[in-house]
């Protein structure tokens, strides 16, 4: 005889999923979203619709999912603010990131990019710092929401250069992207896929890369560590169902995202845009959640940005 949970992952899927995607449409959360999505249409033959949730940086989709019934028919595409930030920085977080979801998998990482609008007179973390250091307080930054790590790489840089800058949040990144070349506000750290075009377009200038390496298709763009070292950030992303969700149902999930991943078809459109497909297994992506919540607590903590709200 086979178990209830592994007689449920042979039925599984017997109609339609929903992927809630907390973001507005067009970013890396939803283009990974919508990958998965026509991928495990195309596999399981059931309609995969994503639906975008935006708000309160990704809490009200991720809570949504959260108090979803546990049958594998309701998935969160996770930013890593959302489960590793949010609890930390936002005391009314209405979920636990590790009681109210079962981890799937990763599913892509994004490098964050520190650009400014073409029209400033800045091309390295030097002269930025100098530049902020001969005004203080009047330059702004933009972030794709309140707790990002986007938001949380500005305030991290501030704190280990010594400098102070205005944070401005916006409801996504295309917002914050327009502000940003009409010059409203002075820089901006974001996902590299939604800033790089218009790097190439020279509307923007690339300044750096938080990552602890140079990338290898920005090589003259070096990393905000040869500057400031000990400074790296990331956005990592994954696909999470509600908390009670059957073992065996993740697992079929957990592997038909893994093969989706090693499509080469899908790997290249995801290269082309910055992002790098990255999946693990669901045990992985519970230690992953655990330490990040543990080092972006710190960062909170060291830069006070708990006691600005």
């Amino acid at each position: 005889m086979i178990g209830h949970s592994e007689a449920i992952a042979q039925n599984y899927p017997s109609r339609s999923i929903r992927i809630i995607v907390p973001f507005t449409a067009g970013g890396g959360n939803d283009v990974l979203g919508r990958t998965v999505a026509q991928k495990l249409q195309e596999a399981w033959g059931q309609p995969v619709v994503v639906e975008n949730k935006p708000g309160a940086g990704g809490n009200i989709g991720a809570d949504l999912v959260a108090k979803s019934p546990a049958d594998g028919y309701t998935l969160l595409i996770a930013a890593n603010n959302i489960l590793s930030i949010n609890p930390t920085l936002n005391d009314g977080t209405p979920f636990d990131p590790l009681k109210d979801f079962a981890p799937i998998s990763l599913v892509g990482t994004i490098p964050v990019l520190l650009a400014v609008p073409s029209t400033l007179p800045v091309k390295s973390v030097k002269e930025l710092i100098s530049l902020a250091k001969s005004d203080p307080e009047k330059l702004t930054f933009g972030s794709a929401g309140y707790g990002t790590p986007q938001h949380l790489s500005g305030d991290l840089f501030a704190s280990m250069a010594g400098v102070k800058m205005q944070h401005v949040p916006y409801r996504g990144a295309s917002p914050m992207i327009t502000d940003l070349i009409s010059g409203q506000v002075q820089l901006a750290f974001g996902a590299i896929n939604t800033m790089l075009p218009l790097v190439k377009d020279r509307k923007l200038r690339a300044v750096a890369v938080t990552s602890d390496k140079r990338l290898p298709y920005l090589q003259d763009v070096p990393t905000v560590s040869e500057d400031l070292p000990g400074f790296e950030t990331d956005i990592w992303i994954a696909l999470v169902a509600p908390a009670g969700t059957p073992r065996d149902v993740v697992v079929k999930i957990n592997e038909e995202v893994r093969r989706i991943f090693t499509l080469p078809d899908v790997r290249e459109r995801l290269a082309a845009q910055g992002i790098e497909p990255k999946t693990s297994t669901p045990d992985d992506l519970t230690a992953l959640v655990k330490s990040d919540l543990a080092r972006w607590a710190k960062v909170i903590k060291d830069t006070g940005e708990k006691s600005k709200q």
